[in-house]
């Protein structure tokens, strides 16, 4: 038995896994134990979880693979603080000594943690290093249904590459083409995001959120900025930009094109402006999404598409190459960001560095993305005890019957169930669930749950086999990573008056029969789910259907504004009781909020920094 451990680390979301002979055992980010959002930093909890899981001292795992290879990283930033001299200083004064001291001996200062899980750990001679767009690629290939695709990675940059196309055929990958730095579609969208002040690497999804409430008005001055060739590939000005050599994303001149300085979001509101800012941005990622994907069908002639790379998690852009029908089928990495590549990294090693054969597995080797910790019944009745809870014990049948009554009574349920998931989004394992028919849990979810911005959309859960009598597709979407529309005779259309109201205004307006997960232009981001990978949820939502007749319900993640996904049973206790979810179903047991000890309530608004 051969085991390998993937490391991602010190950039943003730190991540590790392990596989067994080739199968992926195990796989969470450190976020989620340090309870730090993105936290970068070396993912001990994260290898301490996968090494538990899979039963492993550090000492037997026959080889550790990083995700990317810093001296290639560390010529990157010399190179272009030399081109764009002498500008950039503070940057790189600012950078240099971390490099000199730490990263640049990124092998020895792996191996010094490693020692740390396990005193027999003795030889740095099993530690390698992957390619970060490499990473990405096997990440969405390896695990994808298919014997031979083209591959497309994108994101801000790696070590020079910021997008690739590879092509995969049984277990080899090889990368045919890259956009290098500063060139790059993941930062040109991150420079928007900073602009229209979210944080960058974190923010980015409410861009892409807010963008329906606008117009792409800004769509030809975004193109000064980015000269898009006919096949998708692009170069930016680099005028317009400080992110080469400066500590921020954008510039002056950048501001004077749009007329506005960045926003502050402490003091300044959203506005308009930053609504059709946004929808101009991502009009014109999708238009670079789609032609990236045309070209390389018709270079290629391979009906099979994979996806990673942040930009990858661009649902709305995967929905636009979905509709455009350019491939046959499409899969997309769940952990198409950095986390993602500790997975690619070890399943790189294995099949293309050590020859082994790949079994293609029909749906696909994801698990359905329940990779992480999971709890056992005792553990649950336990930890919950120990916290104080008044919980009932149910059976299964009574447990779902009495979760999908509360829900069909407009209730906002905390659902924890099973393993966790790798990647960003919550799939019905840790969840927040409610009611898509009622027009008041999308604001009540934002506001009174979530803590966050009301325009945000919450994503439906239907049953894979009432998809398409609900939304105009028909293909599996386990990952919520494509965007459809809602089927025209579910729809409710805005009268004229309601088409003039003011962006956010319109937030409020009945526009289907499941309003919740409807945005504002009848699109949603939608997840199937099948009997196969997650039975206890599909059999929820099956029980919703015979009370309702509607197969889908609201799915967001079990967390608050700038909180990670909860991971554990007292996080999700500390989330219930910091907000206003009135269950909790955790394992088999129920908490009602009203039966909680008050003195256990706790002030949630100030818990985590905002993201």
């Amino acid at each position: 038995m051969t085991s390998i451990l993937g490391i991602s680390a010190f950039y943003h979301d730190s991540a590790a896994c392990i596989l067994k002979n080739g199968e992926i055992i195990a796989a969470a980010q450190e976020e989620r134990f340090t309870r730090k959002k993105h936290d970068p930093r070396y993912p001990q909890n994260a290898i301490n979880f996968v090494l538990k899981y899979a039963n492993l001292k550090l000492s037997e795992v026959n080889q550790i693979v990083f995700f990317e290879k810093p001296f290639l990283k560390f010529e990157r930033l010399l190179e272009t603080y030399v081109a764009f001299a002498p500008k950039g200083f503070v940057s790189f004064s600012k950078a240099m000594p971390v490099w000199i001291k730490e990263k640049l001996f990124q092998k020895n200062l792996l191996f010094n943690k490693l020692k740390e899980h396990d005193k027999n750990y003795k030889s740095d001679q099993n530690i390698f290093f992957s390619d970060h767009h490499l990473s990405h690629a096997a990440s969405a290939f390896f695990p994808s249904p298919f014997d031979e695709a083209v591959v497309l990675t994108a994101d801000g940059v790696g070590e020079w590459a910021t997008t690739t196309v590879a092509i995969g055929k049984d277990n080899n990958l090889d990368i045919k083409k890259e956009i290098h730095f500063p060139h790059s579609l993941g930062l040109l969208y991150s420079a928007f995001t900073y602009f229209t002040g979210f944080k960058v690497n974190s923010g980015e999804y409410k861009l892409m959120g807010l963008a329906p409430y606008g117009s792409p008005i800004y769509e030809d001055k975004i193109k000064q900025l980015i000269d898009i060739k006919d096949d998708g590939t692009f170069r930016l000005d680099q005028k317009y930009f400080n992110y080469a050599t400066g500590l921020t994303m954008t510039n002056e001149k950048f501001n004077k094109l749009f007329g506005h300085k960045p926003r502050n979001p402490q003091s300044e509101k959203i506005t308009q402006f930053h609504m059709d800012i946004a929808s101009s941005i991502q009009k014109v990622t999708e238009e670079i999404m789609v032609k990236l994907a045309r070209a390389i069908r018709n270079e290629y002639n391979i009906k099979n598409l994979c996806l990673a790379g942040g930009v990858a998690l661009n649902c709305v852009a995967n929905g636009k190459i979905l509709k455009e029908k350019i491939f046959d089928n499409i899969w997309i990495q769940p952990a198409a960001g950095d986390a993602g590549g500790s997975l690619g990294a070890a399943l790189a090693l294995w099949h293309i560095d050590q020859g082994n054969k790949r079994k293609i597995n029909f749906n696909d080797d994801m698990k359905g993305s329940y990779l992480g910790s999971e709890y056992s019944q005792d553990h649950i009745e336990k930890e919950l005890k120990s916290l104080g809870a008044h919980f009932d014990v149910l059976n299964y049948e009574d447990l779902i019957n009495k979760t999908s009554e509360y829900l069909s009574n407009e209730k906002a349920i905390g659902w924890f169930q099973g393993r966790m998931e790798f990647g960003p989004r919550a799939l019905g394992g840790r969840s927040i669930l409610g009611d898509p028919r009622s027009e008041k849990m999308q604001k009540n979810l934002n506001l009174k749950v979530k803590y966050r911005e009301s325009f945000r959309p919450f994503a439906p859960s239907v049953l894979r086999e009432d998809l398409s009598n609900w939304f105009d597709m028909n293909v599996d979407s386990p990952y919520m990573l494509l965007v459809a529309d809602i089927n025209s005779e579910k729809k409710i259309e805005m009268s004229n008056e309601q088409k003039k109201l003011f962006g956010i205004e319109k937030l409020n307006i009945k526009r289907s029969e499941i309003p919740a997960v409807t945005h504002v232009d009848y699109s949603a981001r939608i997840q199937t789910v099948s009997k196969d990978t997650n039975k206890r949820y599909y059999d929820l939502i099956s029980s919703f259907k015979e009370k309702t007749g509607c197969p889908v319900i609201v799915n967001t993640s079990f967390n608050v504004r700038g909180e990670p996904i909860v991971n554990s049973p007292t996080d999700a206790f500390n989330c219930f009781m910091g907000t206003e979810l009135d269950y909790l179903v955790i394992g088999n047991c129920i908490l009602d909020k009203n039966k909680q000890d008050p003195n256990l309530k706790k002030d949630y608004t100030k818990e985590f920094e905002l993201d």
